[in-house]
């Protein structure tokens, strides 16, 4: 459920006046030397008064009372995000429903449980609920599903053979490696460095770095070059440097910047920005993608430098930090935990293959495409997740060559939720008419709405959903569907087809 920008309380204090009671208005005296009239009179206009003060307190009563049930029906149901907060109101906003929250405790085992009044589900109802709903014409010839349950992982639902391109559901993956393999309060740090006259910028894969700070209210903190270039600036200026040369350093990051299995055409065609473990704003700039985003990001750090009075000579070259170099500057950006809400919520494809090659680096493998799919693989067999047919060739799923099982996707998700560590993922997903790449759709699935949180996966001919939805009785079951030979010519109708099969599970009375 969303919180609304000002309380109730709030409202009440714009209408009583600030001390939160009633403001008395003092009606004018009636003047002495007025007409003056007569108590008969008085006693026929009293009625009239009386009926006319009241239908006036009644009509705002009235109106008021019906602006706020309506607004409240319509604010539960998320119409109102856009006006609120121009479409995805983001976590900040957002308060899940009693029946989506996330109990970030690990269970111990033999530990007394809080019951669930509609008791477990019937595997037998849940399959009823969702099987016509899979054959939908539209979705094609191969489609998956699993659904699972969130207490002891056993099976409720099994539907297609397989496994399939994931499209972005590979996110989520790359996300609980993430949380399980790095350091929980890891920030990725940017640093300048120098060598007598010589500084270098030094890249450490922070995948929300920007160019300028972060408007106030942003969810995700972000380092900054302003701010990088401002401390490096006063720091030159106090040991009395003018004057310097200006290099970069990128190498923390190895093996090729895009995918070989991605489509040639994603980089010429402005879809991605070349991998890099320096960069400002994912490399993007006037809407253009840099073909090496870390120049531009040092060109940049150059102009912001002469700026504040340090004149930089040459242009930035590539380079690697000198040894003995001292550091002169860093800005550090938000931890692992915040940027992987972030890559979940919005499905950013440049912040997962950043954070796959963090996960490379966490467990002592090369920062590559290579080291960081087999990074996440060793994550997910060391939560014993069944990760039979998986193929994995990039963070994003961007790459049509991936495979993934239903059941990979839906034990994922399980493992995410025993630990504290990792249970975060499961509130990162996006909540269905509310947040993030699901915050337009399900509007016409009310019995959907919030009940419903899931990642999505979309590309031509491929939809999928994998997360969790709460039964019409409070029941989680935990899912992931995917079909990828959908209809291509009808892209909308196979992505409501897909909501179709959650908004199945929530409505379903499956005790």
């Amino acid at each position: 459920m969303l919180r609304l920008p000002f309380g109730i309380s709030t409202v009440t204090s714009k209408i009583t006046g600030a001390s939160g009671g009633c403001n008395r208005v003092r009606a004018p005296e009636a003047s002495r030397h007025g007409v003056l009239y007569s108590l008969s009179h008085v006693a026929a206009r009293r009625d009239i008064r009386v009926g006319r003060t009241l239908l006036s307190l009644a009509v705002p009563v009235v109106v008021i009372a019906a602006v706020v049930l309506g607004g409240s029906a319509l604010w539960q149901r998320g119409d109102l995000n856009r006006f609120i907060c121009d479409g995805d109101c983001g976590p900040s906003n957002v308060i899940a429903p009693q029946s989506l929250a996330i109990d970030t405790t690990p269970a111990v085992p033999g530990a007394p449980t809080s019951p669930r009044a509609s008791g477990p589900v019937d595997a037998a109802k849940l399959a009823a609920a969702v099987d016509p709903l899979l054959r939908a014409r539209v979705l094609g010839p191969h489609v998956g599903l699993t659904a699972i349950s969130p207490d002891d992982g056993k099976v409720l639902a099994s539907s297609g053979s397989g496994a399939f391109v994931p499209a972005s559901t590979t996110k989520v993956l790359t996300g609980y490696a993430a949380l399980a393999t790095i350091e929980p309060g890891t920030r990725f740090a940017t640093r300048v460095v120098r060598s007598g006259d010589r500084l270098v910028l030094v890249g450490g894969g922070d995948p929300y770095l920007a160019t300028k700070p972060a408007a106030k209210g942003d969810g995700v903190h972000r380092g900054d070059l302003t701010t990088l270039a401002r401390r490096a600036a006063n720091a030159l200026r106090k040991a009395g440097v003018a004057r310097v040369s200006l290099g970069y350093d990128a190498s923390l990051f190895t093996g090729p910047a895009a995918s070989p299995a991605w489509r040639p055409s994603y980089v010429a065609e402005n879809v991605v920005t070349p991998v890099s473990s320096l960069w400002a704003d994912q490399g993007v700039e006037n809407g253009v993608r840099a073909d090496d985003p870390a120049r531009a990001a040092a060109q940049t750090f150059a102009t912001l430098l002469e700026k504040r009075g340090i004149a930089v000579t040459g242009s930035p070259a590539a380079t690697r930090t000198p040894a003995g170099a001292r550091q002169v500057a860093v800005v550090r950006g938000a931890t692992i935990g915040e940027v992987v809400e972030s890559l979940i919520r919005t499905s950013d494809n440049q912040a997962a293959e950043v954070v796959l090659r963090q996960v490379a680096i966490a467990n002592d493998r090369p920062a590559t495409f290579d080291g960081g799919t087999q990074a996440v693989r060793a994550a997910l067999e060391a939560a014993d997740v069944d990760v039979s047919d998986l193929r994995l060739t990039d963070g994003s799923g961007l790459s049509r060559s991936n495979r993934i099982r239903p059941l990979t996707l839906a034990q994922t998700l399980l493992a995410a939720s025993a630990s504290s560590r990792t249970s975060g993922l499961l509130a990162d997903l996006p909540v269905s008419g509310f947040t993030g790449t699901l915050v337009n759709r399900f509007a016409q699935l009310p019995t959907a709405l919030g009940t419903v949180r899931a990642k999505t996966g979309t590309l031509t001919g491929v939809h999928s959903l994998a997360g969790y939805a709460v039964d019409a009785d409070g029941r989680p079951v935990i899912f992931a569907v995917m079909a990828d030979r959908t209809d291509k010519d009808q892209p909308f109708a196979a992505q409501a087809a897909v909501d179709k099969v959650a908004a199945a599970i929530a409505a379903c009375r499956c005790g």
